[in-house]
């Protein structure tokens, strides 16, 4: 049950980074949904390693195949099952880690609780399991788009360069004109030269990823253990190397009076509104219609290519210089996992208080 998330819309996952394939089954999906297939490549090729110099070089076509649920072009209400082949796997790479734990990786923890790990890649621990989630984020949003649904993420820090503004003092339009996806020109060219420099190095380098959610209806969210915060974080928080989540102004916040953030109701031509969204587009854990924004930290990749102190699975005392083909930095291609995990989370909500039928 805990490769599954979601609950009426539900995506149970599969696969391991140097297994036969990455995959999963979509249970709840709405019957009768225009399947764009080549939506569905695109947004596995925004998350695919190898697609610039800041990037795991690993090169992957990431092809999924679907496998059931959609005929003629539409979803039968069926589960959906799909899988994504591994193609270029270097294990050799790995064997030097068979005995050997990785500082802050989950090496250590998947060896004490399960007594076995798969240390080609990091195995079901490895960033390469979330294709099955942008899979289910890109069938998602397909259904979303019927309700006026958008979803951008974007990436708003690497390390100590960070966008000042709020989203709204930015285009959007941008996130995918460079490789940072970052929608401020000057400060991407800042991130990748950065991220550059860590990579010279051998190091790694953590950031901050935000979304934005426009179109959402008033309504969803489920009081009081259901609430669309709690599950918009404990989908992101299930991403490899999540740290923290914050929405609204969050942290930011706590500097203000409640008066001074307390959003003001008004009437505008019969539609209640706020004049501000400190909120973050959920009050009382029930979206107000009002845009949805929050933060997702992402920490450094636990896997450094420079010489590093740990022990090995007798916990005795050596040193590791890992190997192979690991991403500098996350956030550029956790900018669509993001944007998956908080698709499939609204899609979810919306079935549990309406049907099954859009």
């Amino acid at each position: 049950m805990f490769n599954s998330f979601g609950n009426i819309f539900r995506l149970t996952s599969f696969g391991e980074s140097h297994g036969k394939g990455i995959g999963g089954v979509i249970d709840g999906y709405p019957s009768g949904i225009n399947i764009d297939v080549g939506f569905v490549q695109a947004e596995l090729a925004r998350r695919r390693p190898g697609q610039s110099s800041l990037t795991s070089s690993r090169q992957e076509p990431d092809e999924v195949e679907f496998l059931s649920g959609i005929f003629e072009g539409k979803s039968t209400g069926c589960p959906i099952g799909f899988i994504v082949w591994n193609r270029n796997q270097n294990t050799k790479d790995y064997d030097e880690l068979r005995k050997v734990y990785r500082p802050s990786h989950a090496d250590y923890t998947y060896r004490v609780k399960y007594g076995i790990r798969d240390y080609r890649g990091g195995g079901r621990s490895s960033a390469r399991e979330t294709i099955s989630r942008v899979v289910g984020g890109a069938l998602a949003k397909l259904a979303l788009r019927k309700l006026g649904i958008s979803i951008t993420a974007y990436t708003s820090q690497v390390g100590p360069i960070r966008l000042e503004e709020n989203y709204t003092a930015y285009d959007l339009s941008l996130v995918e004109d460079n490789p940072v996806r970052c929608p401020d020109p000057q400060k991407a060219q800042e991130m990748a030269a950065y991220i550059e420099q860590v990579k010279a190095e051998g190091d790694t380098i953590g950031g901050v990823v935000t979304c934005v959610i426009k179109g959402c209806p008033i309504g969803l969210g489920q009081p009081v253990f259901g609430k669309l915060q709690s599950a918009l974080a404990s989908g992101m928080l299930s991403i490899n190397a999540a740290k923290a989540f914050e929405y609204g102004d969050g942290f930011k916040g706590l500097k203000q009076k409640g008066s001074e953030q307390n959003d003001v109701f008004y009437n505008n031509g019969g539609r209640i509104m706020t004049h501000t969204n400190h909120s973050g587009g959920i009050q009382g854990g029930i979206s107000n219609g009002q845009d949805i924004y929050f933060r997702v930290a992402f920490k450094p990749v636990a896997t450094v290519l420079m010489e590093q102190h740990t022990v090995n699975i007798d916990g005795v005392d050596t040193t590791l210089k890992a190997r192979g083909r690991h991403d500098p930095c996350v956030l550029p291609r956790a900018v669509p996992i993001v944007e998956a995990m908080a698709a499939m989370t609204l899609l979810d909500f919306y079935l549990i208080d309406k049907t099954t039928q859009l």
